[in-house]
């Protein structure tokens, strides 16, 4: 099957340098047909300084900035990448959605343009959590502050679609994020979706977990509200850059004969821990596949992101969790 993805070449802090490069990234090692959506002059500039060529580029002059409130920014910028970029989508012109944009934008031009899938109340972020040899799927990642417990349960239900299609493996291991494992814990949103999800029998449930579980091998799909799911990802960030720089400060110390032998593992370790090679969030819930990568992602991080999208459409992830919610 041909795949032809959306790339908002105008979304990120490094665009359109580092998307178009990305692009470039992605056609020739993914096999994938990448469309720019953006400002045409801004990026024609860009692919004859890389010297790329062949790319079909979608006229969205009318760029939403990072710090716009996204519901607002689609609605009055209708010929923006993400608005464009959607319709193209929508059209079956492509079947897949990349930016590294403005993530309330990206959701709501997801949202508005394809609508939800049949019985979703609330789509979500869908976050692959490092180390990538073990990964971890945590929903919601910050599409929804304030949830009921049918959202946390269809969370759960879409998240194991996720983790089948990207592991392979039959069932995943859900865990309700908590500040305790004992049943009865928490808040009231808590102790109810812990009685949601333990009564559908379709769902692998382990019970909660706590915080300090999330980086062990308690849970494959760890279920949370937007709010507390965004605290805990960009906790996890800034502790692994704080680390990383502690370690990197250590080892500059180390004489560099010394350092040789180990190396190979440390550079192991930080493939394994690289966001860069994670790709970017997938947006579960809406009726197409919208993938909304890091606000700072460089060429190998957008190539990363269509990876997601790619894998998401060859597994058919849409159509799987249609199936399961048929069904319930």
């Amino acid at each position: 099957m041909s795949i032809r993805v959306v790339l908002d070449a105008m979304g990120g802090d490094f665009a359109p340098q580092e998307t178009v490069a990305g692009a470039d990234l992605a056609r020739r090692e993914l096999g994938v047909e990448v469309i720019l959506a953006g400002d045409p002059s801004a990026i024609k500039r860009e692919l004859s300084q890389q010297q790329l060529f062949d790319f079909e580029i979608i006229d969205a002059p009318e760029v939403i900035d990072m710090g716009e409130e996204g519901a607002w920014a689609v609605k009055s910028r209708q010929r923006s990448p993400l608005v464009r970029g959607a319709e193209y989508v929508r059209e079956g012109k492509a079947q897949a959605l990349v930016s590294a944009g403005n993530t309330g934008a990206a959701m709501s031009a997801a949202f508005l343009s394809w609508g939800r899938i049949k019985k979703i109340k609330r789509p979500a972020v869908a976050v692959v959590l490092p180390p990538l040899n073990n990964p971890r799927i945590l929903i919601d990642a910050g599409a929804n502050a304030e949830c009921r417990p049918e959202h946390l349960h269809q969370f759960a239900i879409m998240g194991s679609a996720y983790f089948k299609i990207l592991t392979g493996r039959e069932e995943a291991r859900v865990g309700l994020l908590n500040i305790g494992t004992e049943e009865g814990k928490g808040n009231e949103l808590s102790r109810a979706a812990f009685e949601l999800l333990r009564s559908d029998g379709s769902i692998n449930f382990v019970g909660n977990i706590e915080g300090r579980d999330i980086a062990g091998t308690a849970a494959d799909v760890i279920v949370t509200d937007g709010f507390t799911g965004n605290v805990v990802l960009k906790t996890i960030e800034g502790t692994a850059s704080f680390i990383t720089n502690l370690i990197l400060r250590a080892l500059s110390e180390v004489e560099k004969e010394k350092l040789l032998p180990v190396l190979p593992a440390l550079a192991r370790v930080k493939e394994e821990m690289d966001y860069e090679e994670a790709g970017g969030a997938l947006l579960l819930g809406v009726r197409n596949v919208c993938i909304i990568a890091h606000g700072s992602s460089r060429a190998r991080a957008i190539k990363s992101a269509i990876r997601v999208a790619v894998e998401a459409i060859r597994g058919e992830l849409i159509k799987k969790i249609e199936d399961i919610l048929s069904r319930a």
